[in-house]
């Protein structure tokens, strides 16, 4: 049986030791240019500030030096004009650049790789990618909270039912439930400034795992790419992946927010609770039935974290038998790294630019609060003031409201005589506590539904929103 078809030659970077070339097929299995170029920019911003480091401490003369980084212009130049030419036979975006760099300006290019490998240059690529993406997703996470904050406090007094078990609990307003959302997405704004810091480490001067023999200066490379500080032993900077795990953890813990306020969104648009309006550019219809609006970009929102929470899962599998240092497994670090920061950068910009335009349909929420006995706790805890122990009083609330299913009449609506049927201890002055605005403004203390006390929890998210930006 013949054998498999081979490339050409055996690559330029390692072909030494080999005495033929790479099966065609192999080639293009290992070969990772085809998604890894997306780091080229990055790749180029790293090298160089490696040939101005290795300048600085005398490993390449001050002219190599300027001979490298005036060809890394000009293949940064092609690149971003669309015009370079992408090799499999080269592997990678790193062998690629530094090929097309020596053709430039010919052996003063393979000096470039001095003092380092391809191991450190890929794991220095990725953090210099994600630091940069992060800011990004930072930025629309910052846009989102602010809309959520501002159409809290205007629906400060929209008054709507809260649920638990998706029954009829208590009522609250409209801006108190869009402050609970807000409050996730507090959380994972730390977590991803958080996550950021242990990014902004450089892995550059590891070279293949032990270091290197020439005397470089990783503070100097550091201090050139933005870095906090080089990472401390030369085995774990070229083989963790850590914070790629950690964004995509955190990535996870966002969409899986976002699909809840999907599933809200979603519910308060059908014609069964008709609580809100989204406008028609983030909407779809039928192709078979006319009357249809489809709430498209929450239900694919929703959707999307399914293919995050499979991304975490294929990148802890990836390193969880790793012995030290690099291994080729991480080769697949890239691909689900890129596709959760495209995906939650397009999920937050979709829900930052439709959450500012949710229009409340303030009378339908406030029927919906008034029914399924929604102030029946008010109730309890009125008889109570009055000198009641909450058991019985929870007791005689119970015994009113099967009074009020049987009546088909909710408890505001019953009469003073009725409710003193059940104990003598109420007043007239019950059905203060029985409306539906007496139950939300009584709940006078931070973090409660009077709409007072919303709008300064929505100053404090304001001022805390603030404070969180100027950490970045």
């Amino acid at each position: 049986m013949s054998s498999s078809p081979t490339s050409n030659s055996t690559n330029q970077s390692w072909g030494g030791r080999f005495s033929e070339p790479t099966d065609a097929f192999v080639a293009r299995f290992t070969a990772s240019v085809d998604f890894d170029r997306r780091l080229a920019l990055h790749d180029i911003q790293g090298s160089r500030a490696h040939a101005t480091m290795l300048a600085r401490v005398g490993v390449l003369t001050e002219d190599e030096r300027d001979a490298i980084l005036g060809g890394l212009d000009e293949v940064a130049a092609e690149i971003e004009a669309g015009s370079f030419a992408w090799s499999v036979e080269l592997e990678d975006v790193h062998m690629n650049i530094e090929a097309r760099l020596t053709e430039k300006i010919g052996i003063t290019g393979k000096k470039l790789h001095t003092g380092r490998s391809r191991n450190d240059q890929v794991a220095t690529d990725i953090r210099l990618f994600l630091r940069d993406e992060i800011d990004t997703v930072a930025a629309e996470l910052t846009r989102l909270r602010e809309g959520l904050i501002e159409l809290a406090d205007r629906e400060a007094e929209t008054i709507m039912p809260g649920f638990t078990h998706l029954q009829t609990a208590q009522p609250v307003t409209f801006g108190h439930h869009l402050l609970a959302w807000q409050e996730m997405l507090a959380r994972d704004h730390e977590r991803l400034l958080d996550c950021r810091k242990r990014v902004n480490v450089l892995p550059l001067g590891a070279a293949a795992l032990a270091g290197t023999t020439y005397p470089i200066d990783r503070h100097v490379t550091a201090e050139l790419l933005g870095f906090e500080r080089p990472a401390e032993n030369s085995l774990d900077a070229v083989s963790d992946r850590d914070f790629a795990i950690e964004f995509t953890s955190f990535a996870s813990v966002l969409l899986m927010h976002l699909s809840r306020m999907s599933e809200e969104l979603v519910l308060w648009t059908s014609a069964q609770f008709d609580f809100i309006d989204l406008p028609d550019r983030f909407c779809t219809g039928s192709s078979i039935m006319p009357q249809k609006k489809n709430p498209d970009v929450p239900e694919l929102v929703r959707g999307k974290s399914g293919r995050v929470y499979g991304h975490l899962v294929s990148l802890l599998t990836l390193m969880k038998s790793q012995p030290l240092a690099y291994n080729k497994d991480n080769q697949e670090d890239k691909e689900p790294l890129f596709d959760t920061v495209a995906t939650v950068q397009d999920c937050l910009k979709a829900f930052a630019d439709m959450v500012p335009a949710i229009e409340a349909k303030a009378d339908n929420m406030f029927e919906a609060a008034r029914k399924g006995f929604s102030t029946a706790t008010d109730l309890a805890d009125y008889l109570v003031r009055r000198g009641v122990a909450f058991r019985d009083a929870h007791e005689i609330v119970g015994q009113s409201v099967a009074h009020g299913l049987r009546e088909g009449k909710d408890l505001s609506e019953m009469s003073l005589e009725e409710l003193q049927g059940f104990s003598s201890s109420i007043g007239e002055d019950v059905f203060e506590v029985l409306t539906l605005e007496g139950s939300v403004a009584a709940r006078q203390h931070i973090g409660g539904t009077a709409p007072d006390q919303v709008r300064a929890a929505a100053q404090r998210a304001r001022e805390a929103l603030k404070a969180l930006g100027s950490r970045d």
